[in-house]
This record gives structure tokens, C-alpha cells and sequence, in this order.
């Protein structure tokens, strides 16, 4: 008996061990990111966003007691390469999977997530994205659905508009928008006066702002990526029109605004996050970055920081590091700043994996992002 005896002790030694190297080795996190190609500015703010998150969260401690470690692959705004990346991150079976920020991208990736149950916090705002029943899929930002209603109702009510012309870039989440914003003019019965679909990447917007002037509409509404959105501003200044320029996010970004210099003066957007919100968490949030960085992030930036504290949030509220319950805990879940600085603003998380939280109307004014308008939560 007494070699089975020392066996058993030798064996529990081992478990014991092993559970107590588990219990405090690292968080292991994946992102897969826009770092380079036409979505490097969309990439790498969400990139430094998450290390900036990661960075203070360990230094007070970690979740849990244990240190969050993540590894960035690039997915050079390319779904194809997106998708390969996401499989090989996923064969290392991280907690989470971060990104991508394309939405065509999270499209071929998001059906690999959910095959391996690991819940993916991403920064594409198609409408299509939460609409699949894909319960593993999470936004760090509102989608189309719940952006476009807004932005419609503020060009109806506000700018009294009765025609606009669209002009969105020709990929999932242009093809997303634009028939989300079009719905939305039609309740109003606004005329879109002119539909113009453009490329991702393209350099000349001359003859697309030549068939707006020639539309003559009330307002233009533009939906491209962020450096298309500068060239646009910048041909729409050149050949002198006018009527107001309303788009999104991607509009109304810190990139843009330097990009696109005084053009980008009297642009106008419905965002969700912005390093200009009258919100003191935000502004703390902003001056670490720029420490860090030494730039003004935009709002990918921000959606790195939150899908950390997202993680974080959930984990600790679960009160152990679960990936196969991760997702069904942070359904439904109301993450508060007060309990959690680091989400910035309450939110909220519903069953398909979108966010409610306030949002921003802002104007482009001397070169700065100016609050107008802050929109309260949709629920309670």
C-alpha cells in the first residue's frame, strides 16, 4: 500500500500544482486587426487602444489576480487574410477574440468564433453583423440599425431637408448603411436625390461631387471609410458646395479632421464615441492616450479601451475566467461606470450582442469635434 499511497500523494501534488500555475497564469486574449492596408488608421487606434487598457488593468493587479496577455496579428484589411488570421488565433484557444474593425472582415470571421464558442468583442457596425442570431458576436459600438434612425430624424427635424444625396463606399458596411439610411428618408418621405456608391481606397471624388452639385440637394449625406471621408470633404470644398455635409462616425473622426484640414469644417455626424464628449472619464481616458502616444485617438481608439473593460467587467462578475460561459454573462449585462471606470458611460448589453449606451451629435468647428447634442440611452 505504501507505494500506491506515495503515488497518490505524488499525483495530487502534481493536480495541486498545476491548478494553482493555472489559477495565475495569464489571460490569454487574440486581436485581429486592420494594422495595415487602407484600415490602418481603423486598426491601429483599436490596437492601442486595447494595450493601453491591458497595460493599466495589470498594473492594479489584473482580473482576478491574473495578468491579461494578448497577441495582435494584422489582417491587412484584407477578409481573406482576416479569416485565416482569426483560425490560426483561435487554434491557440484564447479567453476572447478581439476585432476585426472591418465589417466585411468580422463577416467571414464571425461563423469561426461561434464554431469554437469563443465569444468575439469586434468594431464592425454593419447592421447585418448582430442580426444572424450569432450569439458569441459582441459590438463595442451602436450599429446601423440603432445609428441611422438618428441621423435621419436630425436631417428631417433639424436641418429640414427634403432631398439628399448618399454617397457610400461599395462594401459591406457602405451596402449596410446605405440601405439603413434609406429606409429611415423614406419614413420621412426625404428624396434621395442622387445614389452614388464609390470604392474603397479611391483617390478621386471629382465627377462623384459633380453629380451631387448637379442632384442640387438639400444635404449630403457621406458613408465611406475615414480617408476616403477627407478626400471627399476636401473635392466638395473645391467645387463649392454648400448644403450641409452629414454622415457618421466615420465623417466626423479625429483622422479625418486632420487629414482633411479646413474641409472638414461644418461636417456633421451622429457618433457614438468621441475623445470630445462632456464626459470626465472620457477626457481622463483621452489624456492617457495622448501620454502614451503622443496623438488624439478616435473613436477606434476608444472601442480597444472598452472591449477590455468589457472583458474585464464580465469576468469579474462571473468571478472566474470562463470562455465557454463568457458570452452568456455578458448578455443582458448593465456594466456602470461607477463600478467600472474603465467602460467610460453605462452600458448596456441585449441578446444579440449590441450596445446601448448615450451617443453624440457633434460639427467639425476650427478644426475640433463640438458636441451639439447628447443622446440619452434608448432603454432604461
Amino acid at each position: 500500500m505504501k507505494p500506491v499511497f506515495l503515488a497518490s500523494a505524488l499525483l495530487a501534488t502534481v493536480l495541486t500544482g498545476a491548478a494553482i500555475a493555472q489559477a495565475g497564469a495569464p489571460i490569454k486574449l487574440a486581436n485581429v486587426a486592420e494594422l495595415s492596408g487602407g484600415g490602418a488608421t481603423v486598426g491601429t487606434n483599436w490596437k492601442n487602444g486595447i494595450d493601453l487598457a491591458i497595460e493599466e488593468i495589470n498594473s492594479k493587479g489584473g482580473v482576478l489576480g491574473r495578468k491579461l496577455e494578448v497577441t495582435h496579428a494584422d489582417s491587412q484589411s484584407n477578409p481573406g487574410v482576416a479569416r485565416a488570421q482569426v483560425q490560426k488565433a483561435l487554434d491557440a484557444e484564447p479567453y476572447v477574440l478581439l476585432g476585426p474593425g472591418y465589417s466585411g472582415s468580422v463577416k467571414v470571421t464571425a461563423p469561426l468564433a461561434a464554431e469554437a464558442g469563443i465569444a468575439q468583442i469586434m468594431g464592425g457596425e454593419a447592421a447585418e453583423l448582430t442580426t444572424a442570431g450569432n450569439k458569441f458576436l459582441f459590438r463595442t459600438s451602436f450599429g446601423q440599425q440603432s445609428s441611422m434612425p438618428k441621423v435621419a430624424k436630425y436631417i428631417n427635424d433639424e436641418l429640414k431637408a427634403k432631398s439628399v444625396a448618399i454617397v457610400w463606399v461599395n462594401n459591406d458596411f457602405g451596402k449596410g448603411g446605405r440601405d439603413s439610411i434609406s429606409k429611415e428618408f423614406a419614413k420621412y418621405n426625404i428624396k434621395v436625390a442622387a445614389d452614388l456608391s464609390t470604392e474603397a481606397g479611391q483617390a478621386d471624388f471629382a465627377a462623384d461631387v459633380s453629380k451631387i452639385k448637379a442632384a442640387a440637394p438639400d444635404a449630403v449625406f457621406v458613408y465611406v471609410n475615414e480617408e476616403e471621408s477627407a478626400r471627399i470633404l476636401k473635392e466638395l470644398k473645391r467645387q463649392g458646395v454648400t448644403v450641409p455635409l452629414v454622415g457618421e462616425t466615420t465623417l466626423v473622426g479625429q483622422k479625418v479632421v486632420e487629414l482633411a484640414g479646413d474641409a472638414a469644417n461644418g461636417a456633421r455626424g451622429h457618433v457614438g464615441l468621441t475623445t470630445d464628449a462632456p464626459v470626465e472619464l472620457i477626457k481622463a481616458f483621452r489624456d492617457k492616450f495622448v501620454k502614451k502616444y503622443n496623438y488624439v485617438p478616435d473613436h477606434n481608439g476608444l472601442k480597444g479601451w472598452l472591449a477590455i473593460y468589457m472583458i474585464k467587467a464580465t469576468t469579474e462578475k462571473m468571478g472566474k475566467v470562463d470562455s465557454k460561459g463568457f458570452a452568456d454573462a455578458l448578455h443582458g449585462f448593465t456594466i456602470t461606470a461607477a463600478k467600472e471606470p474603465g467602460i467610460l458611460m453605462d452600458a448596456t448589453f441585449d441578446a444579440n450582442g449590441d450596445i446601448d449606451r448615450q451617443g453624440f451629435l457633434v460639427e467639425i468647428v476650427e478644426g475640433k469635434q463640438v458636441v451639439k447634442q447628447v443622446l440619452p440611452k434608448l432603454g432604461n
